[in-house]
């Protein structure tokens, strides 16, 4: 279900430089050098590669290194008590998150001991029954089932307590995260977190995979005794496929060395994928191995955005709605039936996420609108019967739309029947540039059972009785670091191209800045004063299919997730549109296509908006105008004015502005040509004669109601008519 009364938020568009002749210059000598589309270098020079020779060692990456994993802190006490533990052939448990990074945090790690002959198991707790984190529960059923060495991946930053728990059970603890670390750090045998205040390592924005990525080359290059690039390497050319999944899913910036290991981790997907990966490929298109073969099929464009919004929602659904285990089990599997079973499993456990996702958003916007949250610095909901393993990704919905933090908060699991002050919520919340949540989760730490988590995404979990508190202290935090200007959505575009520029050839091109992620993300461009030819609901209204027109040049556009009535936009508009460059293949043929991130009302068509608005309150105010402008209306005109806006009320739709009544007037079949200062002008006649109910309930807005009548109506009657006549030149 669609709010059509939604209109799309108003959204600053940034874009990142402004040509100079200096930049002209210098695009010009990178497209050169290079051989490359213009508009190519144009987006590495604002991008900050503003000669060849950076430009040159982006595209083919020879300034990226992997670094020493030894630089990370604790790296060799961990490798140390590690290869112990391998010699003694102790139990060793994997202790992972439930997200994408976590699972593939304790396949990579699990792959890895194994392939060294390690008696190696893992554990994932229930995002439900568990939530996140290490549990002193799971520490004592490990140590009962003979664990010596718990390794946590992905998780383990905070677990102070645990760590001291675990030392009384003779269990050992090596943690590997990415968090961030609070002042004191857990008395583990190892900390391995590149954010350790002490860490001298040069690269931090690992994922919690690509920590792990980093300890395996520090086991490999002690155990092979081969240099670092051999280790490196072999890791590489094992794992990367695993270590680019997770590094992209949990939204990591993809340069220097991410870059490195994604890139090569996408190479490996696209050309031989692991078992669990191509069976989750075959899952996600319809088709299993034995049906891509005989059908032959085109092979899957393999793409970061590929991987973060077709396969990691369904490896995420798995840790959201039932257990991340599936998901692990797909990566380990050796059989490719069994893995496709698992992939068609974690397909339909994705539909239920994404059905539980809808409830919970209409619920979220509901409660947003009724109560004024959008008016807070921060958004803070809570509800009994929201899914925790769904909030997170609503939270980032309302961020998104509302363009200021967000946290949602769960009570599912407590008696329904009796509310306590004790009960414990699970939240996930979203943040925006400009607050640290975790810094605004410490300040509200009294109030807190829990938290944890990164600078703009982070959990909690807090009572009943303490969430009003709670709402308030982080609302005041919130109020003296942002200001209305930070809660303003912003998109960021890289460049300005015209319609005539958007081509296969480009598209096509553009894929030489692969792979894209934070850091270096998928191009934005802006195309101004194109106009729409087409408007078309997709997917039962959810979606809108656009075409654009500029000259003799069309495209498509498609705007996901926004729906026909909320655009605000007429066919016929000009239009002014932010968006990226896809390719759409359908029935063996490729196209270029606009995924549309936001649209307005060209600059050119507002500006003729207030000429018109400005010419209106002239005639209104006396001055003579000439035939020449039809401003007078006739009788048909308010006869096509009138059945259309009775046609309105009966449809349920009794509020309406005078900018929309044109725009839908000009769609209607057989309307007569009624612009917008005679439209106004036949409004108000009508409000004047009482033809219908008309309220002017905001600037140019109206609630109209219809009156039952019988003959004609005389016009003739208007004073107001009377007067404008007079002040038409003859």
């Amino acid at each position: 279900m669609q709010h059509k009364k939604n209109k799309l938020k108003e959204k600053k568009w940034v874009l990142k430089s402004q040509a100079t002749d200096e930049s002209r210059a210098k695009v010009s000598e990178i497209a050169a050098d290079l051989g490359i589309n213009p508009i190519i270098a144009s987006l590495l020079y604002s991008r900050g590669y503003c000669d060849t020779d950076s430009a040159k060692k982006f595209l083919y990456m020879e300034s990226e290194i992997l670094t020493d994993p030894f630089a990370i802190a604790d790296m060799r006490a961990a490798v140390e008590r590690i290869e112990l533990a391998l010699s003694r052939d102790e139990k060793i448990t994997i202790y992972g998150d439930y997200d994408v990074d976590g699972v593939t945090s304790v396949c990579t790690l699990y792959l890895y001991l194994k392939s060294r002959g390690a008696d190696v198991d893992y554990y994932i707790p229930n995002r439900i029954g568990e939530g996140y984190g290490v549990s002193e529960v799971a520490i004592r059923s490990l140590a009962e089932d003979g664990t010596d060495l718990i390794i946590t991946v992905d998780t383990g930053i905070t677990a102070n307590d645990e760590v001291e728990f675990a030392k009384e059970l003779g269990v050992d603890f090596v943690i590997t995260d990415h968090h961030e670390c609070r002042q004191v750090l857990p008395s583990a045998v190892a900390v391995v977190n590149p954010h350790r205040p002490d860490c001298m390592s040069t690269f931090k924005e690992l994922a919690g995979v690509g920590v792990v990525f980093k300890l395996l080359c520090a086991l490999e290059e002690s155990y092979t005794k081969a240099g670092g690039a051999a280790a490196a390497l072999a890791i590489v050319s094992k794992y990367a496929d695993l270590v680019a999944i997770g590094t992209i899913a949990d939204v990591m910036p993809i340069k220097e060395e991410n870059r490195l290991i994604v890139s090569y981790g996408l190479k490996i997907i696209e050309r031989s994928p692991r078992i669990g990966v191509a069976a989750l490929i075959d899952a996600a298109t319809g088709k299993n191995d034995a049906q891509r073969t005989a059908n032959r099929r085109r092979k899957v464009k393999i793409s970061s955005a590929y991987i973060g919004f077709t396969l990691a929602p369904r490896i995420n659904a798995a840790g959201r709605i039932r257990s991340a285990g599936m998901a692990v089990e797909l990566f380990l599997s050796e059989s490719y039936p069994e893995a496709y079973r698992i992939a068609e499993e974690l397909c339909d456990v994705n539909k239920e996420r994404q059905n539980e996702e809808n409830r919970i958003i209409e619920e979220a916007f509901k409660k947003i609108e009724e109560n004024g949250y959008d008016r807070m610095p921060v958004i803070v909901l809570d509800s009994d019967n929201w899914h925790h393993g769904v909030i997170g990704i609503v939270s980032s919905r309302i961020t998104e739309k509302y363009g200021r933090p967000s946290i949602l908060i769960s009570f599912e699991g407590n008696d329904p029947g009796v509310k306590s002050d004790e009960d414990v919520g699970k939240g996930s919340g979203r943040s925006i540039k400009g607050m640290n949540l975790v810094d605004a989760l410490v300040h509200c730490k009294d109030e807190l059972v829990k938290f944890g988590g990164h600078e703009l995404a982070a959990g909690l979990s807090v009572t009943r009785g303490n969430l009003p508190l709670f709402r308030t202290k982080i609302n005041e935090y919130a109020s003296g670091i942002l200001c209305d200007d930070n809660m303003i959505p912003t998109v960021d575009a890289d460049l300005e191209i015209g319609l005539d520029d958007v081509n296969i050839g480009l598209a096509d091109e553009l894929r030489i800045l692969e792979p894209y992620g934070v850091g270096n993300p998928l191009p934005g461009f802006i195309l101004r004063g194109a106009i729409l030819s087409e408007i078309s609901p997709i997917s039962e209204g959810k979606h809108t299919k656009l075409v654009f027109t500029s000259g003799r040049n069309t495209v498509v556009g498609m705007f996901f997730s926004c729906s026909p009535d909320s655009l605000g936009l007429y066919v016929g508009d000009k239009a002014d549109v932010l968006f990226n460059i896809d390719i759409n293949e359908w029935a063996g043929r490729r196209s270029v296509q606009l995924i549309v991130r936001d649209i307005k009302e060209s600059a050119s068509q507002r500006t003729l908006i207030k000429m018109e608005h400005e010419r209106f309150y002239e005639v209104w105010n006396g001055a003579r105008f000439s035939p020449e402008e039809h401003i007078l209306p006739s009788r048909d005109d308010f006869a096509a004015v009138y059945r259309f806006l009775v046609a309105s009320v009966r449809a349920g739709e009794d509020v309406l502005k005078v900018r929309d009544i044109s725009r839908k007037l000009a769609q209607t079949k057989d309307c007569p040509d009624i612009g917008y200062i005679k439209l106004l002008i036949i409004i108000k006649v009508m409000q004047e004669l009482n033809i219908m109910g008309i309220n002017e309930i905001a600037d140019e807005t109206y609630q109209f109601k219809v009156y039952y009548r019988s003959g004609k109506t005389e016009l003739d009657k208007s004073n107001l008519l009377r007067r404008l006549r007079s002040q038409q030149n003859i």
